[in-house]
């Protein structure tokens, strides 16, 4: 990520900061936004503990104003912020938008020049002539906040100073900084803190103290890693985050992180901040042009897919500036401007304005002033994306009273038509629409809604409100759902979507011979399969139309050109084309010459032949490698893979969510040395981790080799197993496996490596094996008349899970191609004797978890709450081996002890239901009373 232009050009104002600097904040508690929130808490019984310093004043998103965008704007740049003009944007909001709820001026970076005698930030004399104090005093006397800039670290020169802190003499400021010294911020100013020393956190105290003397309400806290371009801990303020949420947690300060901090360390930011920057500065650097550009926005949609769940009481996703105000130096379009809007409203971000308030024109005030709009956003629901995969987007948020927000957006460049349906917001009924931009009753809508001629960044606000009767179905991670104990979101113990195949090898006995015995699962695995390492030049060929597996093959022409895959298993098919342009491969299993074979075919062409076959392996980690000895091709077309039936193995790339990583780790992407997709997480020092927890009886840890690898320690469930070496005296190894372990129970386990020695720890990926869903998981079909039988596979999910059988991307009739009976699936002979002989594969998929996650609570007497106004109720969670008893209560009353415990893990089970209720509030409440862990799914109601 490139140096931010409008950072550098403020480094000289931000370089006399000495520490992180606050800006007050408080929030409003104006007609329209108190209105808001009554009306979006009056049906929600139970209030969520509020973490962060501001304490309830952060219940909702702040509004207000921020002057950075205008000093990057502004020829004046830092000196913009003097008392006149700060004075004339608080009269500005006052006499504008305070009727509104907006409150805050919040001073940027260059506010302070030099430290007092006690080394506290002291502020410029020549930008406030008068002093500080009058100017804050002037803000606080038109009813509003005052927020100030700091940066983590202590300067250099206050260092050398070692000046002694205020109430605290025994402590000097030479002392404080961390040791050997480390940089503290993105541009290097200053040095890190050392909070394990007392007198660090009194130095921070003191500041907190002051800012407080003189009436500040809100502190931005700029430069904060891991994020502002260091998302590693190469640079860690985490501490110093820390240590000011204590210092201005006593005065009520309103803390706000910035910017683009990590998402991995979301949980971190929500115990000590009341806010936190999700991306970069929306400002485009365009002085004197513009404040911002499309382009600034319309990345935050991606970054707000994954930030919205972190947003809430207490802490919000900061999108920075909203700079819709005037259209002459906005930089966007209107419809830019209403979608930055919407977008600011329907994430509950803070909603604070970045023009100058002064200059407001009528639209502009038109998009800051719409009371509906407002009240979407002072109800603290960030919405969610239904799908982000076009520029045609549905985002939405169930509220407190059963109605739903609901954005449609078309991000592209030209008109479009949006459509939401209801089912993908979790409604099942029909739903009055109004539209909130226009204030306008659309009418009622029994599955959706479908928005026409939107334009190119175009967007429609609509408040969706279910008519009696609807059924609402509220995901484990809404902010409806409060839970009291530890309940971590997924950590292994969800079910995400599974397909599990039956492996079924079809023979033709009639004419002699025995079929072979069933029991031995037969995979194939396509040249293009990124397992499959190919070292040299290498080319893919499709669309060939001569008969290969799935139409293509890889192809090489030099020869020393050479394959290799690693499986599991028992033994191995090498299956390519033959003809007379190929020639010799030499075929190596587990780094020993097997043979070398020929694909020479001296006329004519043969498809998905078998070139090399071998058998009888021990049942485990195997490598078959080809290498081109002669012929103008090598080609590649497919791999038979035989196991043992009953295991299935999914592969865990480097960079997917079931991996953890501590430390400082980076990702390489490109790499073109045979790693699976291509691409690796490495580390540098020694102690850094990477950790996943699975569900399953087995795990590998596949890695690349090389001699600039060490060492790395394995532990599987917190116990260390052993030391593994990924060093490789010469070349590259791609795709090792350097530690393996298999006969776990099956159930949940972490396996967690730690770098203990060389220059780089790789991960390239996990590979979990788990039992198979199928039992058995392979079948034999024999064609011979009198020797056709159907297929008999028992489940090991319950039968409701089970969600389509697939043979080659076409469905299976249910009744007439298989029939189930409990648990049972039958394949009916009819169906299997119209397959050609070989091999081929049936796609059992079952169904994921609601939304592909859950909620869970390992603790006794961990519960949730859910308040709701309808006439029934019904929860529907997971069953499975490790899950116990929960008791059930509506309106505090114990209606059920509820038993989740299953011999197989089941999804979207219907556990709980209550019906006939009164039509007013009640509440729903879940006490885990016994078993390993109880999960929480989905609470579905009817609205009266």
């Amino acid at each position: 990520m490139p140096i931010s232009p409008g950072h550098r050009r403020l480094r000289g104002s931000v370089a006399a900061l000495v520490v992180a600097a606050l800006i007050p904040l408080g929030l409003s508690s104006t007609s329209v936004a108190a209105q808001a929130r009554t009306a979006t808490a009056a049906t929600v019984a139970l209030v969520q503990p509020l973490t962060g310093p501001a304490g309830e004043a952060a219940r909702t998103p702040y509004m207000g104003w921020s002057s950075y965008s205008m000093q990057v704007y502004s020829p004046s740049g830092g000196t913009w912020i003097n008392a006149a003009q700060l004075k004339a944007q608080s009269d500005a909001m006052h006499q504008k938008l305070q009727p509104y709820g907006y409150k805050y001026i919040n001073i940027d970076a260059g506010w302070n020049d030099g430290v007092d005698a006690y080394g506290r930030p002291k502020p410029s004399t020549t930008l406030f002539p008068n002093g500080f104090q009058e100017v804050i005093d002037y803000i606080h006397a038109n009813g509003q906040k005052v927020g100030i800039y700091s940066i983590p670290g202590i300067s250099p020169a206050l260092r050398q100073a070692n000046l002694p802190v205020f109430g605290h003499p025994e402590c000097r400021t030479g002392d404080l900084a961390l040791q050997p010294l480390q940089q503290a911020d993105y541009w290097g100013f200053g040095h890190r803190l050392d909070m394990a020393k007392p007198c660090a956190q009194y130095y921070l105290n003191s500041i907190a103290d002051l800012y407080a003397q003189w009436g500040i309400d809100f502190l931005k806290f700029d430069s904060v890693t891991p994020g502002s371009g260091h998302n590693d801990l190469s640079l860690d303020a985490r501490a110093e985050v820390a240590g000011w949420s204590q210092a201005l947690t006593p005065h009520g300060i309103w803390f706000e992180l910035s910017w683009a901090l990590d998402i991995n360390y979301a949980d971190y930011w929500k115990q000590y901040a009341n806010g936190w920057r999700i991306d970069w500065d929306v400002e485009c650097y365009c002085p004197g042009q513009a404040l911002t550009a499309w382009p600034n926005i319309s990345r935050l949609f991606p970054k707000l897919a994954d930030w919205w769940r972190h947003g809430g009481p207490g802490g919000w996703n900061d999108l920075d500036s909203l700079n819709v105000g005037n259209g002459a130096m906005d930089g966007l379009t209107q419809d830019e401007r209403r979608t930055a809007a919407t977008l600011w409203a329907v994430s509950a971000a803070p909603f604070y304005v970045g023009n100058d308030l002064t200059q407001l024109d009528q639209f502009g005030l038109s998009l800051l002033t719409n009371t509906e709009v407002i009240a979407v956003n002072q109800a603290g629901r960030p919405a969610q994306p239904v799908s982000t995969a076009t520029d045609q987007q549905v985002w939405y948020s169930l509220n407190a009273d059963s109605s739903y927000t609901v954005a449609l957006y078309n991000l592209g460049g030209s008109q479009s038509t949006v459509t939401a349906n209801w089912s993908d917001l979790g409604l099942a009924g029909g739903a009055q629409v109004r539209d909130l931009w226009a204030k306008q009753d659309l009418g009622s809508f029994a599955s959706g809604f479908t928005a026409t001629a939107v334009p190119a960044h175009g967007v429609r606000l609509l408040k969706v409100t279910p008519q009696p009767g609807s059924t609402i179905s509220v995901n484990d991670d809404d902010q409806r759902v409060a839970y009291a104990g530890t309940w971590p979101r997924n950590g292994g113990r969800e079910v995400t979507t599974i397909t599990d195949s039956l492996a079924v090898t079809t023979v033709d006995t009639t004419a002699g011979g025995t079929a072979p015995a069933a029991g031995v699962r037969t995979t194939e695995v396509n040249n293009d399969n990124p397992a499959i390492n190919y070292t040299g030049t290498w080319s893919r060929s499709w669309s060939r139309g001569l008969g290969d597996y799935q139409d293509d093959v890889q192809y090489a022409q030099t020869n020393g050109d050479a394959f290799s895959y690693t499986f599991t298993g028992t033994g191995v098919d090498y299956v390519t084309e033959k003809h007379a342009s190929q020639g010799d491969v030499d075929i190596y299993v587990d780094g020993v010459f097997k043979q070398t074979v020929s694909t020479y075919q001296a006329s004519g062409r043969g498809a998905q032949q078998v070139a090399y076959s071998i058998s009888g392996l021990a049942n485990g980690i195997h490598t078959i490698r080809g290498v081109k000895k002669t012929g103008q091709f090598m080609l590649l077309d497919k791999f038979n893979v035989r196991t043992p039936g009953g295991v299935r193995t999914i592969s865990l790339n480097n960079n997917d969510a079931q991996i953890t990583y501590t430390g400082s780790w980076g990702n390489s992407t490109g790499r073109g040395f045979g790693d699976y997709r291509d691409d690796v997480q490495y580390a540098e020092a020694n102690g850094d981790a990477f950790s996943s927890t699975f569900i399953g009886t087995g795990v590998d840890y596949v890695t690349e080799t090389h001699a600039s690898q060490g060492e790395v320690d394995i532990y599987i469930d917190g116990i260390f197993k052993q030391t593994v070496n990924a060093s490789q005296a010469s070349g590259r190894g791609a795709q090792q496996v350097v530690y393996s372990i298999s006969g776990l129970a099956n159930g949940t386990h972490t396996i967690r490596g730690v770098k203990k020695s060389g220059q780089f720890m790789l991960v390239d990926r996990i590979d979990v094996r788990q039992p198979s869903l199928l039992t058995p998981d392979t079948a034999v079909f024999d064609k011979k008349t009198s020797a056709q039988a159907d297929a008999v596979v028992q489940l090991g999910r319950p039968a409701t899970d089970l969600t389509s059988i697939q043979r080659g991307g076409t469905t299976l009739v249910n009744g007439t191609d298989y029939t189930t009976s409990g648990a049972v699936v039958t394949i009916k002979k009819s169906n299997l004797a119209a397959q050609p002989i070989g091999y081929s594969s049936l796609a059992f998929t079952f169904r994921s978890d609601y939304r592909n996650d859950i909620h869970a609570a390992t603790a006794n007497g961990a519960s949730l709450e859910f308040t709701f106004k309808g006439t029934s109720i019904t929860w529907l969670t997971a069953v499975a081996p490790d899950q116990g008893e929960a008791d059930v209560y509506v309106d505090n009353v114990l209606i059920q002890r509820v038993n989740l415990q299953n011999a197989s893990r089941g999804t979207l089970q219907s556990v709980f239901t209550r019906s006939g209720l009164s039509n007013t509030d009640h509440t729903l409440r879940i006490v885990k009373i016994s078993g390993t862990v109880l999960r929480n799914d989905v609470i579905r109601y009817t609205t009266a």
